[in-house]
């Protein structure tokens, strides 16, 4: 969100002479849902604080926000097959996490959901028409695969009571794009990594990743730990962090080409809700973080334990998950 809007404006500013057609073509990328519409009013209150005088007179929105990112995994098509996605058809969401950015936009909290969490999925609309049905002992992750990011957004928002003001999908393939234009990304492993799934093998230590090795850590679950989506977790949230540091310290200002290399990738991957589908929405999000650090980021994921019904599974651990969820309202 920070490298999208900081690096669309610099861009546009770079790019005086050509801005026009850039605006167009990276406009035109940003896939969008209008979640909005399709849920209405049967979801968690919009949080409104009363602004303080330094609010009012800020020229950037600094109220807090709660964002559902959600990583999309297609693993079908030749570009997705030789980036290490096997064989298996279909756009999964084994990737999510909702980002509390708190008052002010200095500090950050990103909570990890499991894909594997047993929850009960709410009657979700469908965009040809009806309802889903309602799903006791659902796997997470199924709500993407049976109505897309409104039914996403929607069980999140079921199950945390907090209301997701904006929503992120990022493609993976165009996330590995992204890693390739920032010159690759920077991450120290605390364990050998040796999962013939993912295509990845790392001994334990620092790494400066490509595109498609970056990807494979985040897909990465059965050649660490206790081959666990909670392992894989562990390893996103170090990923997520360490390509924050990496845009903070790429100058992209200095090179044109690359600039426009980052923004096209950014822009490409991305699939959001109506209210952040335009390049000037998404350039006054970043702007608004640029306050932002990566010290300031923390990384959660909520509290689980294994589930009583299948060891495979987890489910909420209570009361701390309820807890958590409470200190982002």
């Amino acid at each position: 969100m920070k490298a999208a809007g900081l690096t669309l404006a610099g861009l546009l500013v770079l790019g005086a002479g050509t801005a026009g057609w850039v605006y167009w073509h990276l406009n035109n990328n940003i896939k969008s849902v209008d979640i909005n519409s399709a849920l209405g009013d049967d979801r968690p209150a919009k949080v409104t604080p009363t602004p303080t005088a330094s609010q009012e007179e800020a020229a950037l929105p600094t109220e807090a926000l709660n964002i559902l990112v959600l990583g999309s995994d297609s693993r079908s098509g030749k570009e997705n097959q030789a980036l290490g996605g096997g064989s298996s058809t279909g756009a999964r969401s084994d990737t999510a996490m909702v980002v509390h950015i708190d008052a002010g936009r200095t500090a950050a909290t990103v909570v990890s959901i499991p894909r594997d969490t047993l929850v009960t999925r709410p009657s979700c609309p469908l965009e040809s028409g009806g309802s889903t049905a309602v799903s006791y002992g659902a796997m997470f992750n199924s709500a993407y695969a049976v109505g897309g990011p409104v039914c996403a957004v929607k069980t999140v928002e079921s199950i945390t009571n907090v209301r997701m003001d904006h929503y992120i999908e990022i493609d993976f393939s165009g996330f590995a794009k992204l890693v390739n234009a920032l010159g690759g990304v920077t991450v120290t492993t605390d364990e050998d990594i040796d999962d013939d799934d993912s295509h990845l093998h790392l001994k334990a230590g620092t790494h400066h990743l490509d595109g498609k090795r970056a990807l494979a850590l985040a897909r990465t679950r059965h050649g660490i730990g206790d081959g666990s989506d909670l392992g894989r977790i562990g390893l996103q949230q170090k990923l997520v962090k360490a390509l924050l540091e990496q845009i903070s310290s790429t100058n992209l200002l200095t090179s044109p080409t690359k600039l426009y290399s980052v923004a096209d990738a950014i822009t490409g991957s991305l699939t959001t809700d109506t209210g952040l589908d335009s390049l000037t929405e998404l350039m006054s999000l970043g702007e608004s973080l640029k306050g932002l650090s990566s010290d300031e980021v923390k990384t959660v994921t909520m509290p689980v334990v294994t589930a009583p019904s299948n060891p495979n599974r987890v489910v909420a651990k209570e009361p701390a998950a309820s807890e958590l969820w409470e200190s982002l309202r």
